[in-house]
């Protein structure tokens, strides 16, 4: 489908129209609000788990008719929504699909059932997918027989994979991808190398990655920068922690750093904080967050084939990062990154004046956060932690007595996973103490306008807006300006919850453990 959009270019006298065509596909996530297995560490019977997991595939297959009639092209559904989770490493082996290695391929599972043993989820989801005429992204836990001549072999003698798998719109398995960053799934094996689940369509090339592996290098950078991928399925199991780590925030920050679409997928269970999916390119957001109700949904949006043809928010080359009554001098920044706290230059005790008498320290996600309050309904504060400093200039507009305090991370995070990071977050504290700076918070009052920047040594920085209710902002402008990354927002009309540039300081997790 193509949608025409007009723009006018003023040349000399004359206004000349140029009109040009952005080509979309229809695609679809479902967050499935998954039938869980409340005896997962029991063993079972293969017979048992297909009856089990058959009941979740029902639902699939009303959502894959659902989807056809409106069209969809390609459909997404979220990690562990056919098994669940929770299993031991011989309770899940029953449920396990067995796939073939790609020497085998090609293969048809609803037109060939009987050409492999234990195949009997990938025979139902192929046929959905030629039934419907789409492309069906989905999750499922699969095995794989190892030789104990592999160094990697398990004890066991086999490799069990958190598997993502892709059949085309004829049922044919186009493409799998085995989860890289595992999150305490110790019923299944990491990849003894990183896979690459890549496939091309009509109307792009698709690349895989499955929940924990939006946070790291491999699989997920490789594949847009080294593959050319574009479009990016995302089934997802993820317990939302704000105020930086919400699903929604983070597969919207993806979109927007990459410049890339994402169909993320998650499994809805709210009294395990798991909500969030959506369709998102770089521009536009079509997305679902629901901690009320404990309903499944299917979200349908238009995807542009091309993600930069789009209109997006980019790099303004007129923006003015100010601090105090001028620009932001460079040589004053990089003395204040280079500052010893013991050093009494002039520029270091000029730097560290600034915030030295209300800075103070709180955790947030976990990691020792310095902050610095926003005592003024409008002004200029600064922070800095490690290599890295943030500056902010903000204006409220709906003045109510919320705390806020500009923050600064520069370190290892090491909670629930290992990985490094530089952030600088603005953030709507949980009371008004300071000590509550740092806490889960979904609502605000306080609408704002507001610039934010700081000086990263990442170029793998993820812009973030959330505003009350859990709601997603697009940034007016961000970019690099001055070996500095910005973002900035006018007039917010619902109150701001966090406003972030969250950078992953890839290069830096090796060599910090």
């Amino acid at each position: 489908m193509g949608i025409k959009a007009v723009i006018h270019v003023f040349y000399c006298c004359y206004i000349i129209q140029v009109a040009f065509t952005i080509h979309y596909y229809t695609a679809a996530v479902y967050e499935h609000h998954a039938i869980l297995n409340h005896n997962s560490t029991a063993q079972s019977s293969r017979t048992f788990a297909l009856e089990f997991m058959s009941q979740n595939l029902d639902i699939y297959e009303q959502q894959v008719v659902a989807a056809a009639k409106m069209g969809v092209e390609v459909i997404v559904f979220p990690e562990d929504g056919i098994h669940g989770f929770n299993y031991s490493r011989a309770s899940i082996y029953t449920f396990l699909d067995y796939l073939p290695p790609p020497s085998f391929l090609p293969w048809n599972p609803c037109l060939e059932p009987d050409r492999f043993m234990d195949t009997e989820v990938l025979q139902r989801l192929s046929c959905m997918a030629s039934k419907s005429g789409m492309f069906l992204v989905a999750n499922l836990g699969t095995k794989r027989p190892c030789d104990f001549s592999d160094p990697q072999c398990p004890p066991d003698g086999r490799y069990q994979f958190n598997t993502d798998v892709v059949f085309n719109d004829k049922g044919a398995l186009v493409a799998s991808y085995f989860k890289q960053n595992l999150y305490f799934e110790f019923s299944f094996d990491t990849p003894p190398e990183v896979q690459y689940g890549v496939f091309d369509t009509r109307f792009g090339r698709f690349g895989l990655f499955t929940c924990f592996d939006i946070l790291f290098h491999e699989p997920v950078v490789s594949l847009i920068e080294k593959h050319k991928v574009k479009h990016l399925l995302y089934p997802t199991a993820w317990m939302n922690q704000l105020p930086l780590l919400s699903s929604v925030q983070i597969q919207r920050a993806f979109a927007t750093r990459f410049n890339v679409n994402i169909l993320a997928a998650n499994i809805h269970h709210t009294t395990l904080g798991m909500t969030g999916s959506g369709i998102f390119s770089p521009s536009r957001s079509s997305y679902h967050y629901d901690m009320d109700t404990e309903q499944g949904h299917l979200i349908v949006a238009k995807v542009p084939v091309n993600p930069s043809e789009e209109v997006t928010t980019t790099h303004n080359e007129e923006v003015s990062l100010e601090y105090g009554n001028s620009f932001v001098d460079s040589a004053f920044l990089h003395s204040t990154l280079n500052c010893d706290k013991m050093d009494k230059t002039e520029q270091c005790m000029e730097s560290r004046g600034h915030q030295q008498d209300t800075s103070f320290n709180a955790k947030m996600m976990y990691d020792n956060f310095t902050f610095i309050p926003l005592k003024d309904n409008n002004g200029r504060v600064h922070v800095c932690a490690g290599t890295l400093c943030c500056f902010l200039t903000y204006r409220k507009h709906n003045v109510t007595d919320e705390l806020y305090a500009l923050g600064v991370f520069d370190g290892l995070h090491t909670v629930h996973g290992t990985y490094s990071l530089q952030i600088c977050a603005l953030v709507k504290c949980g009371g008004l103490h300071i000590e509550t700076c740092g806490e889960e918070v979904t609502d605000a009052s306080n609408t704002m306008t507001f610039q934010l920047w700081g000086r990263f040594s990442t170029k793998y920085v993820f812009p973030m807006i959330v505003t009350s209710g859990v709601t997603l902002q697009i940034p007016d402008h961000w970019g690099w300006k001055e070996h500095n990354c910005y973002i900035n927002k006018t007039e917010l009309e619902l109150g701001l919850v966090t406003a972030a540039l969250y950078g992953r300081y890839y290069e830096r997790d090796n060599n910090s453990r």
